[in-house]
């Protein structure tokens, strides 16, 4: 990624610091995207974010190369390597873009070793590994296959995160099947997270059978995309999409249950705690809104209970014999991403959004606060409010044709939070401007036009137009103004 002077000169004198954006550090931009949606992404106060590409089939997973190329899945194309002319701030433009890898069965999995030097991909049936070299940006030699025997339907995302805190392992994430009675069984591969030894395979290895090969890290997890690692702790997390379509005792109750989890897989250490367990599905899902509920005496938020009760499962059993989530989010959000921030005190989650109930829901991104030494969340598990939105849809009535739907994320070395948007076929990038914990996105962010005059208003600020404007931001009355 190119940058310019004035974006180092200004990073390096902590211009763009806690409180607003300097007015001093103006950035050229000499086009800016606009989405083709309206009403426009909302962001919170004291977040910037701006479109930087569009055009994509279909972007899922992103990560940044240690040369700073943008990789992402395009699922049905490929893997895509971009790179940027950096003005500073969110004002980037495109300035290459290449097919990196044509293979169309590539569809959401991307990681790179921690040297860099390995590319990762998944296809519903295997992961890929290619040698990469990120300063030239090229991959060499054939695709090997290192993890295979995954193909199932329905849910056909394999999640890839290469470990920093333990080099050497790759962690996959498989989704389920329409069959739910195989998922109760632990032999079948599916519904789980497990880790995998790379350093253990040769160049004349056989490719690990996620079946019967790697460690458990959870298993009865319909759908956990999103996998990160704490980078304090080393801690393993995973949200989850939970079920659709729930009744309990002949009542509808899937408006505002189940819940979508939050859930801890302990570490890739030598210890074993918190690991292995079976986390419910296909049997017991996570409390959201107990009133809904029949029969619900004990249930609490964050609570497991049974869909049906009867002489083998119970509430009670669901409870004692199930792994619990550690937090629980509003039901049919479907979360499809988690990162932390560096220091560990935030994590980040992409809400792709459903309409699965009454009024549409998700379609934001939002943050969880976490306390670093612990590499816990700071909220309690019962609690309904550990949610913050940075950025998200004004409208949901309008969501999914008008909405942008997140999914991947991805920290550049700037400190930017990149954000992709696979309905839309769109690449984000998002600046915080203070370091107080996020506000909510509630309405449409500033739209600058092409003479940098201001119009519409919003929480924080969506930098928009055509032409050159130069974008620089101050706080005024708690409102992010664009100037």
């Amino acid at each position: 990624m190119k940058t310019n002077g004035v974006a180092r000169v200004a990073l390096a004198a902590g211009l763009l610091s806690t409180g607003s954006f300097a007015a001093d550090t103006a950035s050229a931009c000499s086009s800016v995207l606009t989405p083709p949606y309206s009403p426009l992404p909302a962001v919170a106060n004291g977040w910037q974010a701006q479109l930087v590409a569009g055009g994509l089939k279909k972007p899922r997973s992103i990560q940044f190369d240690s040369a700073g190329a943008l990789l992402i899945v395009d699922s049905g194309k490929g893997v895509l390597r971009y790179t940027f002319t950096d003005n500073g701030a969110t004002c980037l433009t495109l300035d290459k873009q290449e097919l990196l890898v044509n293979q169309t069965n590539l569809n959401h999995g991307l990681a790179l070793s921690t040297d860099g030097k390995t590319l990762y991909a998944s296809s519903v049936e295997s992961v890929f590994a290619w040698d990469y070299n990120a300063q030239a940006g090229t991959v060499s030699g054939e695709p090997r296959v290192i993890i295979n025997n995954m193909s199932n339907n329905d849910l056909v995302t394999r999640t890839l995160l290469v470990s920093q805190k333990q080099p050497g392992y790759i962690i996959v994430s498989r989704g389920g099947t329409s069959d739910l009675d195989e998922a109760t069984v632990l032999s079948s591969g599916l519904s789980q997270i497990r880790a995998f030894n790379l350093a253990n395979l040769t160049s004349i290895s056989k490719p690990y059978d996620f079946e019967t090969s790697g460690r458990l890290l959870g298993w009865g997890l319909r759908n956990s995309v999103g996998v990160a690692e704490h980078p304090v702790t080393g801690g393993i997390y995973s949200v989850e999409n939970s079920i659709d379509g729930v009744t309990r005792q002949g009542t509808d109750i899937h408006e505002n249950n189940p819940g979508e989890e939050l859930n801890f897989h302990g570490y890739l250490n030598a210890t074993t705690d918190h690991q292995g367990g079976n986390y419910g599905y296909p049997r017991c899902f996570a409390v959201w809104d107990p009133n809904e509920i029949p029969d619900n005496a004990g249930l609490t938020v964050g609570t497991q209970f049974a869909m049906t009760e009867n002489t083998t499962i119970t509430d009670e059993l669901c409870a004692s014999d199930y792994v619990s989530p550690r937090l629980t989010f509003p039901a049919h959000q479907a979360p499809l991403d988690i990162i932390f921030n560096p220091d560990g005190t935030e994590a980040y989650v992409s809400f792709h959004g459903s309409f699965d109930k009454t009024n549409p829901v998700g379609y934001s991104l939002s943050v969880v606060a976490f306390d670093p030494a612990t590499g816990e969340p700071t909220a309690d598990a019962s609690s309904t409010t550990a949610l913050s939105d940075v950025m998200t849809n004004p409208d949901h009535k309008v969501c999914p044709d008008k909405c942008f739907r997140p999914v991947g994320l991805a920290w550049d070395t700037m400190g930017r939070l990149w954000m992709s948007s696979d309905s839309t076929g769109e690449i984000f990038v998002l600046q915080r401007s203070n370091a107080q914990p996020s506000g909510t996105a509630t309405a449409s962010g500033t739209i600058v036009t092409a003479t940098g005059k201001p119009s519409g208003s919003g929480a924080g600020s969506l930098w928009q137009g055509a032409g050159l404007c130069y974008a620089a931001a101050v706080v005024a009355g708690g409102l992010l103004m664009a100037m």
